[in-house]
Formats: structure tokens, C-alpha cells, sequence
């Protein structure tokens, strides 16, 4: 394995800033306050704390699944799809994050979920033949969002209507 110089560094950062930031956008959007504490949730959902644990991790393997990609694209045509690809999948991650908690409509975010998951696989696919290992650190990402969207539904299921902005 050969040291990696300053460029590659940086690029490692500034796949974790993008990351962690996508990741710290959604967090900020995320109200654990008295409209959901109040939510009947299913019975196996996960404690809330395990939620920061899970997506800690995932963001960290979007990060080095994006930097792996990155430095297998070597085109400005394939290093724009990376792009692409990941930046379609931070804005619908934030907007779950927003529909849900912000506008405190999991009705809406059910809808949105699918985009999300779909945006998931698009990456897992869409990185294959660059870089297998970035494509392969994205399962465990598309597995917690169908988790996470079948928790979304039941939630729908055992609370809705929803109705007005809160």
C-alpha cells in the first residue's frame, strides 16, 4: 500500500466534510421534542440513541465510499456522476430529515423515503464498476433506510392522519 500525498488527504477531508455536514444539516432538523415523543411508535424500534450511533456510522462509510469512488474516477465526466450520485443523495437524506421532524409530516416522508432508497441504489449501482469496495460500503446504508422507511410506515399506520404544519 503506497502513503498517500497532501492531494489525496485533502480529498479523504473533504469527503468527511461533506459527509459529516449532510450529516449535521439532517441532525439539525431532527426535533425530539414533545410532537414526537408523543408519536406511537412500534414496539421494536430501535432507542433513540442508537439512531446517532447508526447514522455516525453510515455517514462515515458514505465518506470513504465517496473518496474511494472519487480517486477511481479518472475523468472529469466520471468524477461529475460521483458527484452527481452523492449530491442527489445528501439533498433527499435532508429533505427526509426536514419532511419528518420539521414539518412533522411522516406521512409526506414515507413518499420521500422511497426517492431516498431508490438514490441509495443508484449509488450502490452506479459505483460498482469504479470502485467495488465504495459501491459494497453502501449496503449497509440502503439496508437502514428500508428499515428505517418500514419503521416510517408503521408510525404512519398507528398515528395518522397527519394534518396541518404543526
Amino acid at each position: 500500500m503506497r502513503p498517500m500525498n497532501k492531494p489525496t488527504w485533502t480529498r479523504l477531508a473533504l469527503a468527511f466534510a461533506l459527509s459529516y455536514a449532510t450529516a449535521g444539516i439532517g441532525g439539525a432538523l431532527t426535533e425530539l421534542g414533545p410532537w414526537y415523543f408523543a408519536l406511537k411508535h412500534p414496539t421494536w424500534k430501535p432507542p433513540d440513541a442508537a439512531f446517532g450511533v447508526i447514522w455516525s456510522t453510515i455517514f462515515t462509510l458514505c465518506a470513504i465510499s465517496g473518496f474511494l469512488a472519487w480517486q477511481a474516477a479518472n475523468s472529469p465526466a466520471l468524477r461529475r456522476r460521483v458527484a452527481g450520485l452523492f449530491g442527489v443523495n445528501a439533498v433527499l437524506n435532508i429533505v427526509w430529515s426536514a419532511l419528518y421532524f420539521k414539518l412533522q409530516r411522516p406521512d409526506w416522508a414515507l413518499l420521500e423515503v422511497v426517492f431516498l432508497w431508490l438514490s441509495i441504489v443508484a449509488l450502490i449501482v452506479g459505483l460498482w464498476r469504479l470502485s467495488r469496495w465504495a459501491s459494497l460500503l453502501l449496503i449497509s446504508y440502503g439496508v437502514w433506510v428500508g428499515i428505517a422507511a418500514v419503521l416510517n410506515l408503521q408510525t404512519v399506520q398507528l398515528n395518522g392522519p397527519f394534518g396541518g404544519l404543526g
